[in-house]
């Protein structure tokens, strides 16, 4: 067996993968990482690469550009042009990332869940009872981005974003053994919601959550970048015309989000928890007007 194989299976052993991931200080961790990837030294760079890679699967055959100046500089990069093309059906809410379908369906009233039996509601995860207004009774999706993933997310349809609310929060990882043993775990890590709103009127919110090792979620309309040491305004009203697409920014280093659609949004055909998908491929449908 390789030494990837051999690390696999310790780290599959729940106990010992919820104490190394959780058990630890999370906080000051992701503090360490935000600044350690950052460093722009071959030897740093290059060990750090070989050693993510003998935990994931990394791939870089679709990157860019072949040679990074930092781990960082990996983590967010961008891809080869054409590679994650928009589906252009205009009935199309594409997926607004790469990652891994968890949880999804009706939200009841205004409960959802992060995985099955482990409920939690729409106000303790966006803090505005006005946007949980939006989204009573409607659909919710959840995509699990892994550290290996591309990093950036993009908008799913032509829209404008009204505002943006940074909430602080812990670095719970938000692997699926965390989410069965970590109540309301979406509420509890840092998060920014995104509150857009389609041509028809119609509310479409993103809530990318970060989560330990995610130093940073970075957002190129308001050209910010939120983390733990942001201060300042939490709340950023904007007027961000984007279109399907479009590049909104990129997270360091791979986490979770949480898109919030209307009641009368189907998903799409190909839509089933543990299915991976890339960003621009179809996830919800909108009925033709």
């Amino acid at each position: 067996m390789t030494i990837r194989g051999l690390i696999a299976r310790f780290t599959q052993q729940e106990d010992l993968n919820f104490l190394l991931t959780n058990r630890i200080p999370r906080a000051a961790l992701t503090r360490f990482m935000g600044w350690f990837s950052k460093i722009e030294n071959p030897f740093v760079r290059d060990f750090s690469i070989w050693c993510w890679r003998l935990f994931s699967d990394l791939d870089l055959s679709e990157a860019k550009k072949t040679e990074f100046k930092s781990l960082h500089d990996c983590f967010t990069r961008e891809l080869r042009p054409g590679l994650r093309p928009a589906d252009p059906d205009p009935c199309v809410v594409a997926s607004p990332s790469d990652g891994i379908i968890g949880a999804f369906g009706r939200i009841a009233d205004t409960e959802l869940f992060q995985i099955k039996g482990a409920p939690y509601s729409l106000l303790d995860l966006l803090g505005d009872p006005a946007l949980v207004e939006s989204h009573r009774n409607g659909r919710f999706l959840t995509l699990r981005l892994t550290s290996s993933m591309y990093h950036r997310f993009h908008a799913p349809y032509d829209a404008t974003i009204e505002r943006v609310t940074f909430i602080h929060g812990d670095v719970w990882n938000v692997n699926p053994i965390a989410l069965k043993r970590v109540e309301r775990l979406f509420c509890k890590n840092e998060r920014a919601v995104l509150q857009a709103r389609l041509p028809s009127g119609e509310a479409l919110t993103l809530v990318p959550v970060a989560a330990i090792l995610v130093a940073s979620i970075r957002l190129h309309f308001l050209d910010l970048t939120l983390n733990a040491q942001s201060r300042g305004p939490a709340v950023f009203p904007c007027d961000a015309k984007v279109s399907k697409g479009d590049e909104l920014g990129w997270f360091e280093h791979g986490s979770t989000i949480i898109v919030l659609a209307p009641d009368h949004f189907e998903f799409a055909g190909h839509v089933a928890e543990g299915a991976r998908i890339r960003a621009g491929e179809p996830l919800l449908r909108k009925p033709q007007v």
